[in-house]
């Protein structure tokens, strides 16, 4: 007899004694591991406690039969197969059996052969299912344009598979410079709308007072200046998907209009009294913390319940470090031969400085680094001292518990400001603070000296 790969353990439910020593003694022989109830009853105790990987039920038993038991495992276990064995063999408890989630339905009289190889044929199936489900679906390195093979990034990769099977709306999450972009291209182009167009707005670079004619269109005359009619983003997605980027920054009166959309499927351009219907997935993305705007009145609790159907949270870089000598790579060959040069290569150390370092401006920021490293140096071996200063000091300062918070925070702000190459309104926002506070803490910590 030929043993499986593995022990794959059974439990065997039946009430009759004669038949449960039988069955348990012919798997026992086969080399599986055996449990055995006598009642489905005694089998949901044991299913509690134990990993099994196939049940195998009588189907008439007192109290609860095999198709309830069949239902609670289909129901609470998720990698565990089911088959049906017995004497009161018809079409109709056959069909129920499968319908209720049983892979195999055998007759009683059966032979060992018979029960043997439908055993095995389960567990075939249950192997083969198992393996699907962590067999990445493409290289996860490359994955949707995106890159990563570090955990927190498989989860995303799952999830863009899993959002790009439907057309519910998204939010991603996820601070500034993390790939929130990115993320919503792959969902949209893994999608049945990827033929359709994707538009992108950036909702917190566009004027308030333009935000809603552009979003939405005016007809002529609508207001000074709207010499002809003009559609706006939402029109221009129909069929495909708008990309609200930083949504958080809209206006509550735009949010309610927004909500409206979401609602009734239709925009309705300015200066116009009519909506249109608009077929548009929204995928929305902030990288502020939505809850919290909701407790401070400043963002609509309906609009963020409408817009969270799917959530998808992107990591920051410093917490998938693993990834950044792949990114490093990536991007050094992109400039590379995008300037016709031969592609640098990273010593070790300086390798581990750019993976100890926090890049608070995340892949983005490590993008720019890795350009002007590329743009400004000419050897073919990059070390620490060519490495920008931020990330340099970063990992050679001090981190012990002896400094002050004021310290701590000055030296925070000072990096930041130095990896935007002094961009305060780009700082305040990696930071999650407004631009006046961030002028007040410079001249705080006298950083402006």
């Amino acid at each position: 007899m030929n043993s499986p790969d593995r022990r794959e353990t059974i439990l065997v439910v039946d009430d009759t004694p004669s038949t449960l020593e039988v069955l348990q003694r012919n798997l026992t022989a086969e080399g599986y591991t055996t449990y055995a109830a006598p009642n489905a009853i005694d089998a949901l105790r044991l299913l509690e406690g134990t990993c099994v990987d196939l049940v195998i039920t009588d189907l008439k038993m007192p109290k609860l039969n095999g198709i309830d038991l069949i239902r609670h495992v289909r129901a609470n276990y998720k990698n565990v197969a089911v088959m049906m064995i017995t004497g009161y063999a018809t079409v109709e408890s056959a069909v129920e059996a499968i319908k209720s989630g049983a892979e195999e339905y055998v007759s009683k009289p059966f032979t060992d052969a018979e029960l043997l190889a439908a055993v095995r044929r389960v567990l075939d199936k249950l192997k083969q299912r198992r393996a699907a489900a962590v067999r990445p679906a493409q290289r996860p390195e490359r994955a949707y344009g995106l890159i990563g093979e570090s955990p927190p990034m498989q989860k995303v990769f799952a999830a863009i598979r899993k959002a790009s099977s439907t057309s519910a709306t998204v939010l991603i999450t996820g601070e500034s410079g993390s790939g929130k972009e990115l993320v919503a291209r792959a969902i949209h182009y893994s999608s049945a709308r990827a033929s359709a167009p994707f538009v992108p707005v950036n909702c917190g670079g566009i004027p308030e007072s333009l935000l809603e004619s552009e979003l939405f269109g005016y007809v002529k005359g609508a207001f000074t200046g709207a010499h002809e009619s003009r559609a706006g983003f939402f029109q221009t997605a129909d069929g495909g998907t708008i990309f609200l980027d930083e949504i958080a920054e809209t206006s509550v009166a735009m949010q309610v209009k927004l909500l409206r959309v979401l609602q009734d499927k239709e925009v309705r351009m300015v200066g116009d009294s009519r909506g249109k219907k608009v077929d548009v997935r929204i995928i929305a993305a902030t990288n502020k913390n939505l809850p919290g705007l909701i407790q401070g009145r400043m963002f609509r609790e309906e609009l963020y319940y409408r817009i969270n159907v799917v959530a998808i949270e992107v990591p920051p870089l410093r917490a998938r470090a693993g990834d950044i000598p792949l990114l490093v790579r990536h991007f050094a060959e992109k400039f590379a031969s995008e300037l016709g040069k031969a592609v640098p290569l990273f010593s070790e150390k300086a390798m581990d400085v750019l993976q100890n370092y926090a890049w608070p401006g995340n892949a983005r920021e490590l993008e720019n680094v890795i350009q002007r490293i590329v743009v400004m140096n000419d050897d073919q071996i990059i070390e620490v001292p060519d490495l920008p200063s931020s990330a340099r000091f970063s990992a050679l300062r001090v981190t012990g518990v002896n400094r002050t918070l004021a310290e701590v925070e000055a030296d925070h702000i000072r990096n930041v400001l130095a990896t935007t190459g002094g961009n305060k309104t780009r700082a305040a926002q990696i930071l999650g603070i407004d631009r006046k506070t961030l002028r007040k803490k410079i001249t705080q910590h006298r950083l402006d000296r």
